[in-house]
């Protein structure tokens, strides 16, 4: 952290992915005063600057003195964003966690060479984030080092070996906020049925929820080993598991999340081809 703690950040786009990384470098002691936002929103730059951040709606005064600019708008603001400032990027890393933005894209709206791209997930927001990061292999260690430091400050930081699999981590880690979600609605939705008032289901599901995810962290077994250790025969738990096997729900998971990696490369190249 403290080549970090070094460097002036700025961010384009201050919504809540920036503000998310924005609280953790800060919780983990960066000085406000190196770090500038820019967002074009007047409600965004209020709320910004009771945390005592430099703030300004201009881009290009953002990034001025920047060492690490951080690249979070929406991707159809994209280009838009980044042609007025091409070729002003000399001797910046630039961390890009706009999603469906590839490498490629980004060097060729900006000038720059020192890219490194992020698929971040919205947990980010509550410091339990899982982030996957690229880089080419012409991006130093150093750069590659400084960009972890960054985003650790809002979870796991995860590198992957090509581009391509940033796809497979929107699929997994990206969206996949939203596949729990969906169990715990029905979950909750069951509970209701068979008579439980909704807080007391919303409680246990979410308490359950979070305690299977911490066994699953800390344990040395494997999911699929925790998942037998509480599956007696001819118990209540095999009942149900059954009938996910009958529905064929794993089978369908792993369909889904092949659907979500389709998506994400159709959006990349969609946004590719727009920036040309």
């Amino acid at each position: 952290m403290s080549a970090v703690l070094n460097c002036n950040i700025s961010f384009i786009g201050g919504g809540n992915m920036a503000q998310a990384l924005i609280g953790g470098l800060i919780s983990r002691g960066q000085p406000v005063t190196r770090i500038t936002v820019s967002d074009p929103i007047e409600q965004i730059r209020e709320l910004l600057l009771e945390k005592e951040l430099n703030v300004t709606d201009d881009n290009a005064v953002a990034i001025q003195h920047a060492d690490v600019v951080i690249l979070a708008v929406k991707p159809q603001a994209l280009s838009n964003v980044l042609k007025p400032l091409h070729g002003r990027f000399e001797n910046k890393l630039i961390i890009s966690i706009v999603a469906g933005a590839e490498v490629e894209s980004i060097r060729h709206l900006t000038g720059a060479e020192r890219v490194v791209r992020v698929m971040p997930n919205t947990p980010a927001l509550v410091q339990t984030g899982a982030h996957g990061l690229y880089a080419p292999a012409e991006v130093s260690q150093a750069d590659r080092d400084l960009a972890s430091q960054i985003l650790a400050a809002t979870g796991l930081t995860i590198w992957v070996n090509s581009e391509a699999q940033i796809d497979a981590v929107t699929a997994v880690s990206g969206s996949g906020p939203a596949y729990f979600f969906y169990m715990m609605e029905s979950m909750i939705r069951a509970g209701k049925n068979m008579g439980l008032d909704e807080k007391v289901a919303t409680a246990l599901t979410l308490q359950t929820a979070l305690g299977a995810a911490q066994m699953a962290i800390t344990s040395s077994n494997s999911p699929a080993e925790l998942r037998k250790n509480v599956t007696s025969p001819n118990g209540t738990t095999q009942a149900a598991l059954e009938v996910f096997d009958r529905a064929q729900i794993s089978q369908n998971i792993q369909t889904a999340l092949a659907a979500a990696q389709k998506r994400s490369q159709e959006l990349a190249q969609e946004l590719s081809e727009s920036v040309k």
